[in-house]
């Protein structure tokens, strides 16, 4: 939501990994990052930490979002900090079933 703790550590891990880029956003007013519509334009592939990030998103970039890509909600509470074991191994079990991890 704010972009200071789960998306921000998913950034830091899967950056350049298999030649992915990645960019990290929050989807409150206050983030640290807002997620724009030129993060919405530029990315073929959309994670969100939790079902209500895609119901953000879409309420603020539906006809972006709607049928032209493709949204994958982890379902990772809010509840790690920065770089956390635990929600690291989390975050690479549940996005390497879309993308390729080594």
């Amino acid at each position: 939501m704010r972009n200071k703790w789960r998306s921000l550590t998913a950034e830091k891990i899967f950056h350049e990994v298999n030649g992915h880029q990645v960019r990290s956003a929050g989807t409150e007013q206050n983030a640290r990052i807002k997620v724009s519509s030129g993060h919405i334009g530029w990315a073929d592939l959309i994670f969100v930490m939790e079902k209500k990030h895609i119901r953000r998103l879409r309420e603020k970039f539906g006809p972006m979002i709607n049928g032209s890509k493709k949204v994958i909600c982890l379902d990772i509470p809010d509840e790690y900090t920065f770089m956390d074991e635990e929600l690291i191994e989390i975050l690479r079990s549940r996005v390497s079933n879309y993308i390729e991890i080594p």
